[in-house]
């Protein structure tokens, strides 16, 4: 059952407006006013949000704001409930990132029409699945949008034997990278030429949007670590998606921040864990990430690993070495397999 949130300052309007929802099979949380209806929003999660403009405390507008920059609602449909009609107040509202607007007074079809087709649109934009053809049909739904119609089809696909170079450090972006197949290291080299890997991206991941935003060369290089599959995503794509509707943006940067939160909590453990604990995750991490059906064992170079955890590679083969021999892992020709993952898990800082 979905659960939508009434913000309305008028108790009449908003009993009647929940009445009619819950008739229509809805779930409904009820606010009287702007401020507690940004505690109930951050609290609950609606599905939806339907709210007044003119309230005490907060107006909508400002509901809107604080809303769309938070996380956890920055991709819950928004529509405004208004007796105002003045093309200012609307084009405000949009410009805030409003999906729609609703004006008082209103007919239950109206009501329920606007609900169903702006939950049905955000539905069809959570279910991307993280593959070739979910981002296809993630892009063609983005399509559907006004904003959106002059995407281009121009997406094709390019393939990397194992060590081809994807993008160097300093080269100017002209892609959003997403992995189809294989695995990607993401590195960087000092003056010296010594490598340390960043991360490691595999199916479903995207590659090289941070210099794409920021419109500056890209801050690390990327290379194939085995046959290797990619889709590219021309640039200016990549930005219409990002900032021309608020559904496909809130999807898309969603999509995005799991790799960001991933990256944090691997600088975290490079900064803070001992080498024998940052071995161990690293084998964890490479094992939930990319052991997939049919590849049971983890195949990653001992100087590539020693690059993730941040360490020389005589240091990473004494700690597998230790690893073996204490019975956390298993390594036959070169290959990987965690034995007891708990023992891993556990590892003293």
């Amino acid at each position: 059952m979905k659960k939508i949130l009434v913000i309305e300052d008028q108790s009449d309007v908003r009993e009647n407006i929940a009445e009619l929802l819950e008739i229509s099979g809805f779930e409904v949380l009820t606010a009287e006013d702007g401020a507690v209806g940004v505690d109930m929003a951050l609290e609950h999660k609606p599905d939806l949000i339907l709210c007044d403009v003119m309230m005490p405390r907060l107006d909508g507008f400002t509901v809107l704001n604080i809303l769309s920059k938070r996380p956890e609602t920055s991709d819950v449909p928004f529509i405004f409930l208004t007796a105002k009609t003045e093309k200012e107040d609307i084009r405000k509202g949009m410009n805030l990132g409003a999906d729609d607007y609703i004006t008082k007074p209103f007919s239950k079809e109206e009501l329920i029409q606007a609900v169903t087709t702006r939950l049905a649109k955000a539905d069809r934009l959570k279910n991307f699945a993280k593959t070739d053809s979910g981002l296809s049909a993630f892009i063609n739904e983005a399509k559907g949008y006004e904003e959106l119609k002059k995407l281009s089809v121009d997406r094709r696909t390019k393939s990397y034997n194992k060590r081809n170079l994807i993008f160097e450090e300093g080269d100017i972006p002209r892609y959003l990278y997403f992995v189809n197949k294989g695995q990607v290291k993401i590195f960087k080299t000092n003056d010296i030429g010594k490598e340390f890997i960043i991360n490691i991206r595999t199916e479903g991941d995207f590659i090289g949007y941070t210099a794409l935003i920021k419109d500056e060369p890209y801050g690390f290089s990327a290379s194939a670590l085995e046959p290797t599959e990619l889709s590219l995503i021309p640039k200016e794509d990549f930005l219409q998606l990002l900032y021309a509707n608020r559904d496909v943006s809130s999807r898309l940067i969603k999509m995005l921040a799991d790799n960001v939160a991933e990256k944090e909590e691997q600088l975290l453990s490079l900064a803070y864990n001992s080498v024998r604990r940052r071995v161990g995750e690293a084998i964890l991490l490479l094992h939930d990430r990319y052991v997939k059906e049919g590849r049971q064992d983890i195949q990653i170079l001992r100087e590539d690993l020693a690059h993730i955890v941040g360490t020389a590679k005589e240091s990473v083969i004494r700690m597998l070495t230790e690893f073996k021999n204490d019975g956390y892992i298993e390594i036959k020709d070169g290959y990987i397999r965690i034995l007891d993952r708990a023992k891993l898990e556990s590892l003293p800082l």
